[in-house]
């Protein structure tokens, strides 16, 4: 260790590690482009907390002052994270009625009568038997999947699952297989070849197999190839896991998510997750399943059984935004929500592909990455169009590879078309400057096909 972390006391260096030297000669260098603070709601615009330095971001200040700037970075797909008509008013109501928390666990004295509410609805709407909550979207994952399988099981995982579900696939004791991202032929051939072979050194057969997929990856904007994907778990007796966490309420002609959009009837997915932080305006998430899993999870999962409760007005405010996305509210805003937002990804991504970028993802995905690649493009491109009053989500290591940086826009359906124009302008014109157009514009490829 060097620089900050020489330590003479004695005891080890409780900070650093492998991506030390990353950290301190890079990230340090660059960090005004993330932690930015804001002070507003995340809605289309938003205010920016101005932040300045004077030793090259090794610290940053604040000040009194904020910028008025166009939000193309909070995944508020369908608008519900500021104030609503609907929702508001019931939320403030529960909030009168419960107070900000429980101040209990589920099984004690955490267990009010919304959560059960929300449970009911949550397994309605995704078309499951049953489903559970948990506080945080994170530790759902990285919290059930060792409550579901350990030593003796495998799980075979795509290459780009997030984090959480890596974390709790390794702290789940069971064996750990990763299949090529969104490829459903490898993973047969890995599920061939685990099969064959059974458990390490004992070659017995294996207790479980678990699949664990995403609706949506939220570093590619990919769908899920789920039809092929849970046709080959059928076909070698596995269990199919599937993170909705970015696509549950943001796609599919009702929000259902990824089973709608793709005709895969949700009997034929074992476990489905989600969050509530993308599509609803609130937090944490949840677990829908059949009754007996879920009976097991309340009973052996320590983050029901020692984890507070969700917030009563975070479990108001999720009843209220489904509510409103099966039309009973008795409107049919929640059917122009969805039919907006879908609108709205698709007409971004067009137009960030006629201007040259390089958007990874599909259709209908309101995630669209533009690869940057080169580090130092990242904070040059975030720092000018955060000047020019667009902010911008950028991704780099750990989150991706290194030389993978890209900035990731999420489209909501509280944009309007002003507002994408708006932020189609800047991110051109930084785009020249920085030089991230990769590919032809749509005038030259129409060129290069006539010759």
């Amino acid at each position: 260790m060097g620089g900050l972390y020489i330590n003479d006391t004695g005891y080890a260096p409780i900070c650093g590690g492998q991506e030390d030297f990353y950290y301190r000669r890079f990230v340090r260098r660059v960090q005004d482009c993330f932690w930015r603070p804001i002070a507003s709601k995340p809605d289309a615009w938003f205010d920016v907390v101005e932040r300045y330095s004077n030793d090259s971001n090794k610290t940053l200040h604040r000040t009194t002052k904020t910028s008025r700037c166009l939000n193309l970075g909070s995944y508020n797909y369908l608008g519900f994270a500021a104030a609503d008509e609907y929702c508001t008013p019931r939320v403030i109501e529960s909030l009168k009625k419960y107070s900000a928390s429980t101040c209990s666990v589920r099984v004690d004295g955490g267990n009010t009568k919304l959560h059960v509410e929300l449970e009911e609805l949550v397994a309605r709407f995704v078309g499951k038997p049953a489903a559970i909550l948990f506080g945080m979207g994170y530790v759902t994952n990285s919290a059930i999947i060792p409550a579901l399988i350990g030593k003796g099981g495998l799980i075979i995982s795509d290459s780009l699952n997030h984090n959480s579900i890596v974390n709790g696939a390794r702290g789940s004791g069971a064996s750990v297989q990763v299949f090529q991202h969104n490829n459903p032929a490898h993973l047969e051939e890995v599920l061939r070849e685990q099969i064959a072979g059974g458990q390490p050194r004992t070659h017995r057969r294996w207790k479980k197999i678990i699949v664990i997929v995403e609706g949506i990856y939220s570093m590619e904007g990919e769908l899920c190839k789920l039809p092929e994907i849970v046709a080959v778990c059928k076909k070698y007796k596995a269990y199919t896991y599937l993170d909705e966490a970015h696509s549950i309420g943001a796609v599919g002609k009702t929000g259902r998510g990824v089973c709608e959009l793709l005709g895969v009837d949700p009997a034929d997915v074992d476990i489905m997750m989600g969050t509530f932080t993308k599509s609803f305006g609130s937090c944490g998430g949840y677990i829908a399943a059949s009754k007996e899993i879920i009976d097991h999870l309340k009973h052996i999962c320590p983050a029901h059984i020692y984890a507070t409760s969700m917030s009563p007005p975070a479990v108001q405010q999720v009843i209220s935004a489904i509510e409103v996305i099966l039309g009973e509210d008795g409107s049919d805003r929640g059917a122009k929500k969805l039919a907006q937002i879908r609108e709205n990804s698709n007409f971004f991504r067009s137009e960030l592909e006629k201007m040259g970028f390089e958007v990874l993802g599909d259709n209908d995905s309101p995630v669209m990455p533009i690869m940057l690649y080169n580090p130092a493009k990242m904070p040059a491109f975030s720092r000018e169009c955060l000047r020019q009053k667009v902010a911008i989500v950028t991704v780099s290591f750990p989150a991706t590879p290194l030389l993978l940086a890209r900035a990731r826009i999420c489209i909501s359906a509280s944009h309007s078309r002003e507002d994408l124009i708006k932020g189609l302008e800047v991110i051109s014109k930084v785009g020249d400057l920085v030089g991230i157009k990769y590919l032809p514009v749509e005038q030259e490829r129409l060129h290069l096909l006539r010759n």
